[in-house]
């Protein structure tokens, strides 16, 4: 098993050196002919309008449609925009996944935030299930689910930061930043159990 983290724009390096950390294989991936390369997909934090662009330019767009239509892709913060079908402005997106976003939800990046979160799904890792520690900087919010999309986190408030469609997994924050590996391994355990 092989994960690959886009590497076009972003904090692609913190995913990585996680992951190898954990002694997973993994790989940057900048080009079309390298998803064919691996298992499941990270895409990272960064700026969402940038990595569509990148995207774009780099024409990936539409194998990373394809990919993510076959094998598992986890959006992180700006990830989470470009994966869903409606950033509520004209931006490139994927598309593959029934979520609406909003953009810099919370306010610019001085209102960046950290809280304690309950994950309940993360108790397939961890049976005592500690409260998952979230940094949110310049987050989105996932405004709405649909289509069986599965609420995995959310603010005290009832305001929706992590969910899961099928194969793919989204989180308003940034998993990557902190010392708490589950949802690293909740993906790569996705990813090894999922069948395309």
């Amino acid at each position: 098993m092989k994960i690959g983290v886009l590497a076009i724009q972003g904090d692609f390096a913190e995913h990585i050196n996680l992951l190898r950390r954990m002694g997973v294989e993994c790989c940057e991936v900048r080009l079309p002919a390298q998803l064919a390369e691996i298992d499941g997909l990270i895409i990272p934090g960064g700026e969402s309008t940038t990595i569509g662009k990148l995207a774009v330019d780099f024409e990936l767009l539409e194998p990373l449609r394809e990919f993510g239509k076959h094998k598992p892709i986890w959006g992180t913060c700006a990830g989470a925009i470009f994966l869903s079908k409606d950033a509520r402005r004209a931006q490139p997106l994927l598309g593959l996944m029934d979520i609406t976003v909003e953009r810099n939800a919370y306010g610019r990046q001085v209102d960046s935030f950290e809280v304690d979160l309950d994950i309940a799904a993360l108790a397939e890792l961890d049976a005592d299930n500690p409260p998952y520690h979230a940094i949110f900087i310049r987050a989105p919010l996932i405004e709405s689910v649909e289509n069986g999309t599965r609420i995995l986190g959310q603010l005290e408030d009832g305001r929706i930061v992590a969910a899961q469609q099928g194969h793919l997994l989204v989180t308003a924050f940034h998993p990557e930043l902190t010392a708490d590996n589950r949802f690293h391994r909740y993906f790569v355990k996705l990813v090894e159990s999922y069948d395309s």
